[in-house]
């Protein structure tokens, strides 16, 4: 089966995965990829899988979802590679949408320079695209990427892209510790994610072992600083940290929504004051959470922030 799920997504809500590339063949070998590192590393298209046979397999899955009563909000290409290597990608979503689901596409943008590429992605409803870095030795670095490949033309491409897009588009850069999380590299994504004008910009970490070992994710601190450079460029910026509870829910337990509430995005100190007058809460529910090491408290520009502190360095 190329169909799996229906999942729940933070950025999608209930979506049903399409998996349309075999394992781990991939235009870059990320080094923080959770799947491992590349086995075929190529930048050549082609026909995978029939069509005809993804779209079969989708629709048998949509089907039994439907059965159980279960919602899908988006038929998802994320599979274990780079989705746009599939030659048929654009047939394959031409076939699904008579399915009246929405289409996602979570590609690293690296095949965007390909005018077939970008008419592929044209015809979804949403699109995701990969900014790790704009300066070239740190591209490397952290994306590891096909040797003919080159920087300057794939943001040209994104550019490009981004500009005819109908659908909505949305980014995503992952920040590595000592790699790419210098507050000089962030600005410069910053300031390309804005030229792109995504309807909302995402800033994650490695939330799983990583393919390169030793590899860490961005501190809390550097994390927040991303939040504060993106903001000033951005409207709408969030974080993909792994909060692994029930984020965006407001369920009444003051310290469980804290917790998915900074999971998402930083909270002033003000901001928080005011939640916990809402809720009938005193500062001392911060207090034990900072104790606790599920919540982090740092400065930015004199003002200070809490962050849910990320899993791996709590005790």
């Amino acid at each position: 089966m190329k169909a799996f799920g229906p999942v729940p997504s933070r950025r999608l809500g209930h979506s049903l995965g399409v998996n349309n590339i075999p394992p781990k063949v991939c235009t870059y070998s990320c080094a923080y990829c959770q799947l491992g590192n590349t086995i075929k590393l190529q930048i050549e298209r082609e026909s995978f899988y029939k069509a005809e046979g993804i779209a079969q397999d989708v629709k048998h899955k949509v089907q039994e979802a439907r059965n159980k009563g279960e919602p899908i909000d988006y038929l998802a290409f994320v599979p274990d590679g780079e989705p746009t290597l599939d030659a048929n990608l654009g047939k394959e979503i031409e076939l699904l949408k008579p399915l009246g689901i929405k289409i996602a596409v979570i590609t690293n943008a690296s095949l965007l320079w390909r005018d077939d590429v970008r008419n592929d992605l044209g015809k979804a409803n949403w699109v995701s695209l990969k900014v790790d870095a704009i300066s070239e030795k740190t591209w490397h670095r952290v994306d590891r990427v096909h040797k003919s490949l080159e920087l300057k033309r794939i943001l040209d491409g994104m550019l490009q892209f981004a500009s005819t897009f109908k659908g909505e588009l949305t980014t995503e850069t992952m920040l590595i510790q000592d790699i790419n999380d210098s507050h000089e590299e962030i600005k410069k994504i910053a300031t390309f994610v804005a030229r792109l004008k995504p309807s909302k910009a995402y800033i994650s970490i490695p939330t799983r072992p990583p393919a390169q070992k030793g590899l860490k994710a961005a501190s809390e601190s550097i994390i927040n600083t991303a939040y504060q450079l993106f903001k000033q460029k951005v409207s709408n910026v969030e974080y993909l940290i792994g909060y692994e509870g029930n984020a965006f829910a407001l369920t009444g337990k003051v310290e469980d929504d804290l917790l998915s509430i900074t999971s998402v995005h930083p909270m002033r100190e003000e901001a928080i004051t005011e939640f916990l007058k809402k809720a009938n809460a005193k500062w001392d529910v911060v207090q034990k959470l900072l104790q606790e090491n599920e919540l982090l408290e740092t400065e930015y520009q004199g003002k200070k922030f809490y962050i849910r502190r990320l899993r791996g360095r709590r005790n």
